[in-house]
């Protein structure tokens, strides 16, 4: 899919001009939330997509999560998503993307039922780790806005993804087309 970049960008492809005060602060709450490891793998990658697809970010559809992959989260799994009520996909992921939707298009769905049965699927600590990364992966809103999303740079294989992996400082540390042992 095309998007027209709305703004001057680098031959890196990102905006010229941007603060770079406000750059370092965003990727600091970014590698924050990603050193969080309440949630797991698959879980976290269902989250991650729905809010890509939301937000239609061209960058975040193409990637896919290593360490999710490897424990089952395949094209088979992801492609649920979209319809993930009338999905298989476990009552435990269906609320994780009901949490979803609700904090990105409808905030006033979350009552006392929605937060029950959040809790009747995750701790606090996950709950806390879910909330966070639904606004890690919203900040992929801002490439989108800016048409600064494309995924023409990532290194993708014959399905058209790239796998990525998180360091332990939550920073992105490996991007292949092909998945690895991590």
């Amino acid at each position: 899919m095309s998007r027209d970049v709305r703004v001057p960008v680098g031959a890196d492809g990102r905006p010229v001009g941007r603060d770079a005060a406000l750059v370092r602060l965003l990727a600091a709450y970014q590698d924050a939330v990603m050193r969080s490891r309440h949630l797991d793998p698959v879980t976290t990658e269902l989250v991650r997509l729905r809010c890509a697809r939301q937000h239609d970010c061209r960058i975040c559809q193409t990637l896919r999560l290593g360490d999710a992959a490897r424990e089952g989260a395949d094209d088979e799994l992801t492609a649920q998503i979209d319809h993930y009520e009338d999905s298989s996909l476990s009552d435990r992921h269906k609320v994780a993307l009901r949490i979803v939707d609700a904090v990105i298009w409808r905030p006033a769905d979350i009552d006392d039922a929605m937060v029950a049965e959040a809790h009747r699927h995750f701790t606090r600590a996950e709950l806390s780790e879910l909330l966070v990364d639904i606004t890690k992966w919203s900040t992929q809103k801002i490439h989108v806005a800016l048409g600064t999303d494309g995924a023409d740079r990532l290194p993708v294989n014959d399905r058209g993804v790239t796998y990525f992996e998180f360091d332990e400082g939550g920073r992105v540390s490996s991007m292949s087309a092909d998945l690895g042992s991590g």
